[in-house]
């Protein structure tokens, strides 16, 4: 076959198109496939550290936030509470939180950055109910040794105002502690940990 007086650029330029359009049109079918391979934006927000204003956060009031599906709470407790906490060592399973979850700027004898500011993770670490607050001392239903803190009713673990767990009940360890940090006195974020070195 005799190839003469072909014009080739008119080849060449619909070969080059259409390699072109295929290109564009491939794009346009990965995009669907890859985007539904990326979380959606809800399971990003699941996962995403809370920012908290404690500013209007009373002495002695519990504040209750979600983070990663759990509630947190965050309870202002005043110098009255945290006296009691002084003296509650000999009723607790683990007093200073060695078999417990926390950050290390938590594992102290209040369990918490700042004294007054307490933060812990709202479940029970038996089987995962949500005790409640029971901020009064020595009522008839918890006994003379209840000195304020959180009750689980569904199978009676007894945690104290730091949420360390009472000798002799079913939670095994204290509640849990997330990861938290202060932005500003009155701005906590929490599922952040304190930036201790950027080193």
């Amino acid at each position: 076959m005799n190839n003469e007086g072909v014009d080739t650029s008119k080849r060449q330029f619909l070969t080059s198109a259409l390699t072109v359009v295929g290109a564009v049109g491939t794009g346009y079918l990965a995009v669907p496939f890859l985007s539904q391979m990326q979380p959606s934006s809800k399971a990003m927000a699941a996962g995403a550290p809370v920012d908290v204003d404690i500013s209007r956060l009373e002495s002695g009031q519990l504040l209750r936030v979600a983070w990663r599906g759990k509630p947190v709470w965050i309870l202002n407790r005043p110098p009255e509470m945290l006296k009691i906490l002084e003296d509650m060592d000999p009723f607790l399973a683990d007093p200073s939180s060695n078999e417990s979850i926390q950050p290390e700027t938590s594992k102290n004898a209040v369990r918490s950055i700042e004294p007054e500011i307490f933060i812990a993770i709202g479940l029970c670490t038996h089987l995962g109910c949500s005790p409640t607050f029971r901020p009064e001392i020595a009522p008839p239903d918890l006994g003379d040794d209840w000195q304020g803190g959180f009750f689980c009713p569904c199978h009676g673990s007894k945690f104290d105002l730091a949420g360390r767990v009472y000798s002799g009940f079913p939670a095994p360890t204290n509640l849990e502690i997330p990861p938290y940090r202060y932005v500003t006195e009155t701005q906590i974020i929490i599922g952040e940990d304190t930036v201790e070195d950027s080193a």
